[in-house]
C-alpha cells in the first residue's frame, strides 16, 4: 500500500476509503498494463550457411520488416556458419526455447516432425514450380501449422532447388554407378532409406563434416543443390556433379513456442506476414544464386553431368512414396499435393 494511504489509515479515516482508494489505484495499473506496448525483445536466429547465402539474408530482410512495423521494439539478431551448432542441435535448441527461431531443411526436421517427410520425398514434386504451389498455398499452411503439435511454429518456407548427387572417386552416369559408394547425408532416417533405395551406402555426417570427410575420403561423394555445393567448397573435392535432382525439399522457418508465447496477438500477424515477404525476397535472391552456383561449378572444371535417365532413380525410391502413402495419416496429403496442377 501507497504512503498516502497509510497516512489516512493513520488519520483515522474509514477502511471503505481505503480500499476504494486500493481500488483506484489496481484499476489504473490494470488499464496502464492494457495500453503499454509489448516489451521490446531481441529473437536469435540460426542458419548453418555462410553469411551471403540468399537464405541469412531472407531472416535480415525478415529483421528489417518486424523493426519497421513493430516500431523497433522487437529485432532478429541473424547467427549464420553454424555459430549456434550444426543442424541437428540446433533443432533440439529451437523446440526448448535456448533460441527463437530456425531456418532448417524439412529434410533433417523429419525425425522430430514426420509430416515434414512427405515434403522430403524423393520425386514427388515434378518441378519446382509444382513446388511453389504445394508450399505457397493451404497445403503449405497446413503443413506449417501442424508443426505445433511437435513444440515448434512453421512461419513459412523458403526455396531449397533441387538437390543432385556429387562425388569424388567416378561419375554417376546411371544408377548402377552408385553401388558401392559411401554418400554424406543428412542426419535423417528418410534420407539414410533413399541413398540404400538408390544402391549406395549412406553415412549421416553434420553439415561442417561434410568437406573434410571428401577430401580424406571418409565417404565418396555426398548430395545437395549446386549453392551449397559451392559455397560449403564441396567442389574443390568432388569433381562430377550428376542433376539427379532427386529432392526438391525446402527450408522451413521455425519459431520456437517460448518466444511465440511472448509476443501480442498483433506481434504474431506482423512476424508471420513478415516471414512470408522474406520467402519472396529470398526467392529471388534464391533462382540467381542457382545459376550462378551453376555456372561457377563448371569454371572451376567439375564435370556436370546433366543429361541422364533419372527413371531408374525414380522407380528404385517408388517404394519409399508407396509406404508413405499407404501410412493414414498422409494418404490425404499425398494425394493432394500430387494432384496439384
Amino acid at each position: 500500500m501507497s504512503t498516502g494511504g497509510m497516512g489516512l489509515l493513520r488519520a483515522g479515516r474509514r477502511a471503505g476509503a481505503s480500499l476504494a482508494l486500493g481500488a483506484a489505484i489496481a484499476a489504473a495499473a490494470l488499464g496502464a498494463a492494457a495500453i503499454a506496448p509489448a516489451q521490446a525483445r531481441e529473437f536469435r536466429a540460426a542458419d548453418i550457411q555462410e553469411e551471403t547465402y540468399p537464405t541469412v539474408q531472407a531472416l535480415r530482410a525478415m529483421d528489417q520488416l518486424v523493426a519497421e512495423r513493430t516500431g523497433g521494439r522487437h529485432r532478429i539478431r541473424v547467427f549464420h556458419s553454424r555459430q549456434l551448432g550444426e543442424e541437428s542441435q540446433t533443432i533440439e535448441q529451437t523446440r526448448v526455447g535456448a533460441i527463437d527461431m530456425n531456418r532448417i531443411n524439412v529434410g533433417a526436421m523429419g525425425n522430430m516432425a514426420p509430416i515434414l517427410n512427405v515434403l522430403a520425398l524423393p520425386f514427388l514434386f515434378r518441378s519446382v514450380d509444382h513446388l511453389y504451389k504445394v508450399v505457397d498455398g493451404p497445403i503449405g499452411d497446413e503443413i506449417l501449422g501442424a508443426l505445433e503439435s511437435d513444440g515448434l511454429i512453421g512461419l513459412t518456407f523458403y526455396d531449397s532447388g533441387a538437390r543432385s548427387i556429387y562425388t569424388t572417386t567416378r561419375p554417376v552416369n546411371v544408377i548402377d554407378d552408385l553401388s558401392g559408394l559411401r554418400l554424406r547425408v543428412q542426419q535423417s532416417d528418410l534420407m539414410d532409406r533413399m541413398v540404400k533405395a538408390l544402391g549406395a551406402e549412406p553415412v549421416g555426417l553434420a553439415y561442417g563434416q561434410v568437406l573434410t570427410a571428401l577430401q580424406t575420403k571418409l565417404v565418396d561423394g555426398a548430395e545437395n543443390n549446386f549453392p551449397s555445393f559451392i559455397s560449403a567448397g564441396h567442389y574443390k573435392a568432388a569433381r562430377y556433379y550428376t542433376v539427379t535432382q532427386h529432392t526438391m525439399s525446402p527450408e522451413v522457418l521455425i519459431m520456437s513456442q517460448r518466444a511465440w508465447a511472448d509476443l501480442s496477438s498483433e506481434d504474431r500477424m506482423i512476424f508471420r506476414e513478415a516471414a512470408r515477404k522474406s520467402s519472396q525476397y529470398m526467392r529471388e535472391q534464391w533462382l540467381d544464386r542457382e545459376r550462378r552456383s551453376e555456372q561457377q561449378a563448371i569454371e572451376a572444371g567439375v564435370n556436370v553431368i546433366s543429361k541422364i535417365n533419372r527413371k531408374p532413380f525414380e522407380d528404385a525410391t517408388k517404394p519409399m512414396r508407396d509406404a508413405m502413402r499407404a501410412d493414414p495419416r498422409y494418404r490425404s496429403l499425398i494425394e493432394r499435393i500430387e494432384a496439384v496442377r
